[in-house]
């Protein structure tokens, strides 16, 4: 059976629908024909200029990025800029586009649970229930219980096991036992109110405002700065891999990978 770009974004649907994607945000078929064949999928977190050259290499025609490759409002295509030069690169190389971002944070198993498990949770609830009538494990962000109380050290050295950051910051005063930890999985610090009258002894999130980072000092809270990147990109390999499972269950085969990115910042050596 031949397998085409329309089966791909059914498949997406089903693991995280369109409908759980915040009304601000950009999802599904950005660029390409729904009806072209698919000899390939590749997966990533950033579209950048790198994956064209990448999905050639391998020989794909489909590039699913968890950011999306048109976001803001377009208003012209200039291709001597990022975003135009990607998109003309792709649609130049016959290669569909598609993007899955917010849908993906809430979805079950989407970025936050993936954090969470990370962190060894158990309990795991949405910490932003989700906007599906019954869809009880959606929404944004996730809190759980720790399986055993953890020190503040601990949970660190966890976070950095699972992540692999390039840096941690934090803000907040470390409590000196951490029974219940929330997270969220890229720019959510604007939740840490909220994890914190759910019963969180810890915050892990990133992109942390200044203004958050003082409510915190003032508040006693401890978040964690994890970096976007750092707590985001756990998410491609099991979004591989459940491409693939659901592919197998509808006895459809492609070839599907993952990029191989590294964070955009990096620590200051000198």
């Amino acid at each position: 059976m031949e397998l085409l770009i329309q089966d791909i974004l059914d498949i997406l649907e089903q693991i995280a629908p369109t409908s759980l994607a915040e009304s601000w945000d950009n999802t599904g078929l950005l660029a390409g024909d729904p009806k072209a064949s698919v000899q390939g999928v590749l997966i990533a977190l950033d579209p950048v200029s790198p994956l064209i050259e990448t999905a050639k290499c391998k020989g794909v025609n489909v590039i699913i990025t968890h950011h999306p490759a048109i976001f803001h409002p377009l208003h012209s295509l200039r291709t001597d800029q990022p975003v135009g030069s990607f998109l003309a690169q792709a649609i130049k190389g016959n290669i569909n586009i598609i993007g899955c971002h917010t849908n993906l944070d809430a979805a079950a198993s989407g970025v936050s649970d993936v954090l969470a498990e990370g962190m060894q949770l158990t309990d795991i609830a949405p910490l932003i229930p989700g906007k599906i009538n019954g869809a009880a494990s959606c929404g944004l962000g996730r809190i759980g219980r720790c399986r055993q109380t953890m020190q503040a050290t601990e949970c660190i050295r966890l976070l950095r096991q699972i992540c692999d950051p390039p840096w941690l910051l934090e803000a907040g005063p470390r409590p000196e036992h951490v029974r219940k930890i929330a997270v969220c999985g890229g720019s959510c610090s604007e939740f840490a109110e909220a994890a914190m009258d759910a019963g969180a002894d810890l915050f892990i999130t990133a992109e942390v405002k200044h203004s958050i980072a003082r409510w915190a000092e003032e508040a006693g809270f401890w978040i964690i700065d994890g970096g976007h990147f750092a707590t985001e990109h756990l998410i491609v390999k099991p979004l591989r891999q459940r491409l693939r499972q659901e592919l197998g269950r509808r006895n459809l085969e492609t070839r599907v990978y993952t990029a191989g990115q590294q964070p955009p910042l990096t620590l200051v050596d000198q």
